[in-house]
């Protein structure tokens, strides 16, 4: 990786880019667009080398979107970082506007530049999906809004005497519907566009629980297994790792950090749900654990872990789940059947 001498810490806003150079203590605003971002680059290289400075900006969605594209497409380095992130290393901060947050984005960026890594931006068809699935979600919420109201209507109110009420909210659910199939239909041509993200989809899927929705959710925010080392920072990012809790004398059990991707703790944890009902190994454990007196709460995220260690197991090895109990019971029926036959 190139060295970087400088950082140029960047406040994204709707309209604007409020940029702060580092080492000339200089302050400047751009335009939000292609050419604001472009008089940006220009401004930062007139003071200097351009290759070696790190650009650092908070990652706040569409906003920031054109200035990573930009930069990426121009080999430069960039660091998309979450805001609070920043703000938590930091300390007490009084005051607060577009150019101090740019200041203290670029005086975060140059303490750390020795250790921090570069953004890599995903392929256009993880973008894509991450996008797709996003918007899925929002449809599903939106969904389930009208079918917690028409379910209270049905409770409370005359069929009859509300016509209008009820057959409005039905036609919106149909239509969310529709939506969310075509969102899923679009998704899967997405999938199939690319062979490696159809292949590891396939994989991912293999394991006992992991659906359509959760398999894509896997590989949008692993950028198809290159963005994570091992399962267990892809657990803690999750937000199903358990930390020690432990000061002095003081000590309690291992606990989760409520900073996570609480959209993926969710779907996991309707993954566990699904394999203690449907996968008899599982199934068996749970059980297992609970007559010995286990939390079920905790049994339940060991259950999360299991089903992200196996999903990380299959990609790396490139070959499907095995299902070792199936295995096993096929393997002492058999040994069964032939003691009976030499007997």
């Amino acid at each position: 990786m190139k060295k970087i001498m400088n950082t140029v810490g960047v406040d994204v806003s709707k309209d604007s880019l409020d940029a702060y150079n580092y080492h000339l203590k200089e302050h400047k605003q751009f335009h939000n667009g292609i050419p604001g971002i472009k008089k940006l680059i220009k401004w930062v290289r007139n003071s200097g080398e351009l290759n070696n400075v790190l650009f650092c900006f908070e990652h706040t969605g569409l906003y920031s979107i054109p200035l990573a594209e930009y930069l990426n497409a121009q080999g430069l380095l960039f660091a998309m970082v979450p805001g609070l992130e920043i703000k938590r290393s930091l300390g007490m901060v009084r005051g607060k506007n577009d150019k101090i947050d740019s200041i203290q984005i670029a005086k975060y960026a140059y303490l750390r530049k020795e250790e921090m890594e570069p953004t890599v931006l995903p392929s256009g068809s993880i973008t894509k999906i991450k996008r797709l699935l996003s918007f899925r979600d929002r449809l599903v919420r939106q969904r389930a809004q009208y079918k917690g109201t028409i379910k209270e209507f049905k409770a409370f109110l005359k069929a009859g005497e509300n016509e209008v009420l009820f057959k409005t909210h039905n036609d919106m659910i149909k239509a969310f519907d529709k939506q969310i199939n075509k969102i899923e239909s679009e998704l899967m041509d997405q999938m199939k566009c690319d062979p490696k993200i159809s292949e590891t989809y396939k994989l991912v899927t293999s394991v006992k629980g992991v659906g359509f929705v959760l398999g894509l959710h896997f590989i949008a925010y692993t950028k198809c297994f290159t963005c994570f080392d091992n399962w267990r920072k892809f657990a803690c990012y999750s937000g199903i790792a358990p930390f020690d809790h432990q000061s002095g004398k003081s000590t309690s059990p291992k606990k989760i950090n409520p900073m996570a991707n609480k959209r993926l703790k969710g779907l996991l944890s309707n993954a566990a749900t699904t394999s203690v009902r449907f996968n008899p190994e599982m199934k068996a454990y749970n059980e297992r654990r609970l007559k010995m007196g286990k939390n079920k709460l905790s049994t339940q995220n060991i259950i999360r872990n299991k089903i992200v260690s196996r999903v990380f197991a299959v990609v790396k090895r490139g070959t499907p789940y095995v299902d070792t109990m199936q295995y096993a019971k096929q393997k002492y029926y058999y040994s069964n059947n032939l003691n009976l036959e030499l007997s």
